[in-house]
């Protein structure tokens, strides 16, 4: 397992060395960062920016080392600068992101929100992944299990979730298996690793 909550898995695409754990695993478990011209270090959450890139894993303790103990200098074999608050604004990124990908989800028809709607969808088996809210009641969350064989996603808040249905808050959604379901399960791990709290669910595979 690696940090953040993020299987190792060599047959899941290319890898990467953590400049403050030393650890290799799959890029997706990873987030790259980027220097500017003015040797400023900003997080590259796509990971589509050019030039030279380093890696620290997405996990909160990871990302501060790398910050306070100056790593990124090291990784870049340059004198770079990194901002102290660089680990709350990868969180926001990557938050933003999963946001952004369950919105793409629900516009092509592939996520659902609402008890009733995601109940109807673990029924007929057409759900892979479950996302519950981390705010939610605890009581109202067991009722809904995770699907067989699926995911469970539990680090999104009721607003945020709320976001990528446009509503003001969601406690209960779920996706379909394809499309965008692995994007949505990888980016939902590191975002996992960055906050510092669990949902706290019991029984659920979080895959």
């Amino acid at each position: 397992m690696g940090r953040g909550g993020v299987q190792k898995d060599r047959s899941e695409g290319p890898e990467r060395k953590c400049i403050a754990t030393g650890e290799i695993q799959p890029k997706y478990g990873l987030i790259r960062f980027v220097a500017g011209p003015d040797g400023q270090v900003f997080p590259d959450v796509a990971a589509k920016l050019p030039g030279r890139g380093v890696y620290v894993a997405a996990d909160r303790a990871a990302l501060d080392k790398a910050v306070s103990k100056k790593l990124f200098s090291r990784g870049f074999k340059a004198q770079v600068s990194a901002a102290k608050d660089l680990t709350d604004e990868v969180e926001k990124q990557v938050a933003r992101r999963v946001i952004e990908l369950i919105s793409l989800a629900r516009k092509s028809g592939d996520a659902v929100a609402g008890y009733e709607k995601v109940k109807s969808w673990l029924d007929r088996e057409d759900a892979q992944v479950l996302i519950q809210a981390s705010d939610g009641s605890g009581r109202g969350k067991s009722k809904l299990s995770t699907p067989h064989f699926g995911k469970y996603i539990g680090w999104l808040t009721a607003d945020e979730l709320g976001a990528a249905f446009g509503r003001q808050t969601v406690i209960h959604a779920a996706m379909a298996s394809g499309g965008l379901a692995k994007r949505v399960v990888e980016e939902a791990q590191r975002l996992r690793g960055l906050r510092e709290k669990d949902d706290g669910g019991k029984g659920r595979s979080e895959g």
